[in-house]
C-alpha cells in the first residue's frame, strides 16, 4: 500500500487469539480466505452458545444437580460468553467502520436496578 489509504479496507477482530492472548486482526475487505474461516468459526461459537444455553435450562431445571455438573456448565457458559463477546465486538466494529450509526432519535432502554421498586 506504500502510504496510499484505501477506503474500502477495515481491520476485522478475529475471532481467536494469539500468543498471550492478545487479540488478532486481520486487515480486510470482506473478501478473503480469513474472513471466511473467521465467519465460519464465529457461526460455530454462536451455535455452540444456543446449544449450551438448551443445556443450561435442561441441567438448572433437573433438582438432583451436583455442585460439581454446575460448577462445569459455569466454566463452559464462561468461555462461551467470551466468544459471543468477541463476535459481537468484531460485528459492532465493522458496522461502526462502514458508517453505520444507532437511531439517535430513540432513548436509551435502561432495566430499573432490583432496589428501584
Amino acid at each position: 500500500m506504500n502510504g496510499e489509504r484505501c477506503e474500502h479496507l477495515t481491520f476485522r477482530l478475529l475471532p481467536w487469539t494469539g500468543e498471550e492472548g492478545k487479540p488478532c486482526y486481520v486487515l480486510r475487505d470482506g473478501t478473503g480466505y480469513v474472513s471466511r474461516m473467521a465467519d465460519g468459526i464465529e457461526s460455530v461459537q454462536l451455535g455452540m452458545a444456543g446449544d449450551l444455553l438448551d443445556h443450561a435450562a435442561d441441567l438448572l431445571a433437573d433438582q438432583k444437580v451436583t455442585g460439581a455438573e454446575i460448577h462445569f456448565l459455569a466454566s463452559r457458559l464462561s468461555e462461551s460468553l467470551r466468544d459471543v463477546k468477541r463476535v459481537a465486538e468484531s460485528r459492532g466494529l465493522r458496522l461502526h467502520a462502514r458508517g453505520f450509526v444507532p437511531d439517535s432519535d430513540r432513548t436509551a432502554h435502561r432495566e430499573p436496578d432490583i432496589d428501584d421498586t
